[in-house]
C-alpha cells in the first residue's frame, strides 16, 4: 500500500484557487489528477455526479471534501490532488461546511490506497498540522505537513496514552443494554462507492477498536450503498454519514451517523452505544 505523499505529486497540489461553489472546487481537484495524468475529464464528471446522486457525504471533516468516484476507464493510475480554495464555500453539509480543503483521489482498486488515506485522517485529526495545511505557502510545505513518517511516533504515543483512558469499562454497575446488538462480529462502514469515505471511516473505527484490545475479535469492512445493503444482516452495526443512512433507508440493523470521519471520540461514543461498553 502506498504512503501518502507516494500518491500526491507536487504539480498535483493548488493553494488559494478560485471556486464559486461546490461545483468547481471538485473541478479543481479533477482538474490536477487530469494533468498528472491520474485520471480523465470523465473521473471529474463522475465525482460530481456522485454528489448530485449521494448528497455531500464526501465532506467528513470540518472544512473538508474527499472527492471521489469509482473507476472508470480514465483512471490510469491511484493517486491524489490537493486543492485549498481561496474562500470556503458551502457543500450542502450541515455540520462540515464550509469547505476550504479538498483532496480529490482517484483509485484503481480499493486496497492500494488505504494507507494513505490512513495516514490523512491523522493529519485532519490533529489539530496542529489541520492548521498547517490552511497556513502552507508553497505545494513542499503542504508534503512536508502530509508526510506521516516524521509524526508516526508521537502519533503512536498519543494513541497509547488514549488507550489507558478510552478502554471499556469492566466491572461496576450493570449496563444499561437498551438498544445494544448482540455481536456477529462485524462493523460496516458505508459510503456511495466504498472506495474513499468509507475507508476514511473504517481507519478511524479501528483506532477505536485498537484502544478497547478488540481488534482481534472484530472485521470492519469498507463497502458501498448497494453492497450494504444486501450484507447489512451479517453486522452488527453500520457507520456512515448522514446523507448515505438516509439513502440506505431500513436495513434491518442499527445504523450510527458519523460527522466527523476523523474523530475517534465520536466513533467511540457511538459505539459504545451499540455494545454498551
Amino acid at each position: 500500500m502506498s504512503r501518502l505523499t507516494d500518491l500526491l505529486d507536487p504539480s498535483a497540489i493548488r493553494l488559494d484557487a478560485p471556486a464559486s461553489d461546490w461545483r468547481e472546487a471538485i473541478r479543481a481537484a479533477g482538474a490536477l489528477l487530469a494533468d498528472t495524468g491520474i485520471a480523465g475529464a470523465s473521473y471529474t464528471d463522475a465525482m460530481i455526479a456522485t454528489v448530485e446522486e449521494h448528497g455531500p457525504y464526501i465532506v467528513i471533516a470540518p472544512g473538508f471534501a474527499l472527492a471521489h468516484s469509482r473507476p472508470d476507464d480514465s483512471v490510469a493510475r491511484t493517486g491524489l490532488s490537493f486543492v485549498r480554495l481561496a474562500e470556503p464555500v458551502e457543500f450542502g453539509s450541515a455540520d462540515n461546511d464550509p469547505v476550504g480543503l479538498v483532496v480529490g483521489l482517484a483509485a484503481r482498486d480499493a486496497s492500494e490506497h488505504q494507507q494513505a488515506l490512513a495516514a490523512l485522517a491523522g493529519v485532519l485529526a490533529d489539530p496542529a498540522r489541520r492548521r498547517a495545511l490552511d497556513e502552507a505557502g508553497t505545494a513542499d510545505e503542504v508534503l512536508a505537513v502530509l508526510d506521516d513518517r516524521p509524526a508516526a511516533s508521537g502519533s503512536g504515543r498519543r494513541r497509547a496514552d488514549s488507550a489507558a483512558t478510552a478502554a471499556p469499562a469492566t466491572g461496576g454497575a450493570a449496563a444499561d443494554l437498551t438498544g445494544t446488538v448482540p455481536s456477529k462480529n462485524l462493523i460496516l462502514t458505508v459510503c456511495g462507492n466504498g472506495l474513499g469515505t468509507s475507508l476514511f471511516l473504517k481507519n478511524t473505527a479501528e483506532t477505536v477498536l485498537d484502544r478497547w484490545g478488540w481488534s482481534p475479535y472484530m472485521a470492519i469492512e469498507a463497502t458501498d450503498t448497494i453492497s450494504a445493503k444486501g450484507k447489512a444482516k451479517d453486522a452488527d452495526v453500520i457507520i456512515t454519514s448522514g446523507a448515505i443512512a438516509d439513502a440506505l433507508g431500513d436495513v434491518g440493523v442499527p445504523v450510527e451517523v458519523i460527522t466527523n470521519f476523523t474523530s475517534p471520540d465520536e466513533i467511540d461514543a457511538a459505539l459504545r452505544r451499540r455494545y454498551a461498553v
